[in-house]
């Protein structure tokens, strides 16, 4: 099912940037991940949970929306909203009505670095579930009925994002950070390249894209490891062996210091701003992280929502987050304000960005930082869906199952000299690239 546009920034946000683990507290029981390895020779982490009758399966393909093909952006997208239209010998309203009639949950969904999918069922209907999803993913149908449907939902979301001041930056910022590459195209797509698309290039997506050597899966619930092997094969084992796809090149965010207004008749103007970051795989991953929550990712205790929001009043909405994508990681932020109140909000963004980089975070702002992100981390363990998620995310980052139990550790050995030096090391006021749209007073525009 496809999410909607106005959505999907948010969703990004929350699922890439904190690895979020939502299980039970570690106080209650140890969570135990087993690498099961399927009799046709599919890898997955496991988390058995007998505690309720139900399981989740995450899995993602390497490649998403990235590897579109040229005046064909929204491809994988689409892909996204039309493999549970149809599959094998069932038309959609089959397909669909034995969904509902078993009550599995099965949707796809596609981000710039990765497409994948979520299957939750009761255990007694696990086998049904993971057929369903043998057919959606290797007998997709494509019907022209179910394609121009899913066609006019997406192209009705583009028009309507046409007037939405946050999708507007958001689009408008990714084009001026990756001019010449694949991130600049919005994972929806253009009315344009939306309307190019063709069945043709729905199939060639199905066969490329979704090959067993771009495969990670994450399973959570209430099954055995030896009766979930043979399910899994039976799911993805119809899938070719490997992909002909190219790689997805690297970049260098293009993070000049312009500001571009983009003029819109709305009483609230909205900026993003960001420049680039830091990648997953960093050493200083974490001290980043720390950092950040500092700046902006803390909420009400962070600088920016104090300096911003509640010494001053000028916005509702101010916040920072590391995106770390997989070929260009950026640090990215936002505001959101009436329009005689941008301009002052912007020089105060750029100042706490700028003595966040000259000084650093100050001690007791270490220390509540790591106090809240240690001690939150064990009231996120909550249920079996993003048990499966984050079981996919770090086999996709090449964490070990040990992250489990060792994440705090990281947390804590982050040290004040470490958080003045990767302050110093990533961040650049002169690099904070800025998008504006609305009718701000008091900024400048240098595009």
């Amino acid at each position: 099912m496809l999410k909607p546009v106005s959505t999907r920034i948010a969703g990004a946000m929350a699922g890439l940037v904190a690895l979020v683990l939502l299980v039970a507290p570690p106080q209650a029981r140890a969570i135990e991940v087993e690498t099961l390895q399927t009799p046709g020779g599919l890898t997955a982490w496991l988390v058995q949970d007998t505690a309720n009758p139900m399981v989740t399966i995450e899995f993602a393909f390497d490649g998403g929306a990235a590897l579109d093909p040229d005046g064909k952006a929204g491809l994988a997208y689409m892909v996204s909203g039309l493999l549970d239209e149809g599959a094998g010998d069932m038309d959609s309203r089959t397909f669909q009505r034995r969904l509902a009639a078993l009550a599995i949950e099965l949707d796809f969904d596609a981000g710039r670095d990765s497409f994948g999918g979520t299957v939750k069922t009761l255990t007694e209907h696990l086998d049904e579930a993971l057929g369903l999803l043998r057919v959606a993913l290797s007998e997709p149908r494509f019907d022209p009925d179910a394609v121009e449907r899913i066609r006019g939902q997406v192209l009705a979301g583009l028009r309507y994002a046409q007037n939405d001041p946050q999708e507007i930056a958001s689009r408008a910022w990714f084009q001026a950070m990756f001019p010449d590459h694949p991130y600049r195209h919005a994972v929806e797509g253009t009315a344009d390249s939306v309307a190019a698309i063709t069945v043709d290039d729905l199939k060639t997506f199905a066969r490329r894209h979704l090959t067993r050597d771009r495969l990670t899966i994450g399973v959570s619930g209430d099954v055995s490891a030896e009766v979930l092997g043979p399910m899994l094969d039976t799911a993805f084992g119809a899938l070719p062996g490997a992909s002909d796809l190219p790689a997805v090149p690297e970049a260098a965010p293009a993070a000049d210091g312009r500001t571009v207004v983009i003029e819109q008749a709305v009483p609230q103007s909205v900026a993003m701003f960001g420049q680039p970051g830091i990648a997953r795989s960093d050493p200083d991953w974490y001290t980043a992280y720390v950092v950040n929550y500092i700046l902006g990712g803390g909420g009400f205790s962070s600088r920016l929502v104090e300096e911003v929001r509640e010494e001053r009043g000028l916005a509702y909405s101010v916040y920072s987050y590391l995106m770390p994508y997989d070929h260009a990681p950026v640090w990215i932020g936002g505001v959101a304000t009436n329009n005689a109140r941008m301009g002052e909000s912007l020089d105060l963004i750029r100042a706490e960005w700028a003595r966040m980089a000259e000084n650093g975070p100050g001690e007791a702002e270490l220390a509540d930082a790591k106090t809240y992100l240690t001690g939150a981390w064990p009231l996120r363990f909550t249920s079996t869906g993003a048990i499966a998620r984050i079981l996919v995310a770090m086999q996709k980052e090449g964490l070990p199952i040990s992250y489990l139990d060792d994440r705090n550790t990281y947390i804590e050995a982050v040290t004040l000299e470490d958080a003045r030096r990767i302050a110093d090391r990533l961040m650049d006021p002169q690099a904070l690239t800025t998008v504006v749209v609305g009718q701000p007073e008091g900024v400048t525009a240098s595009n």
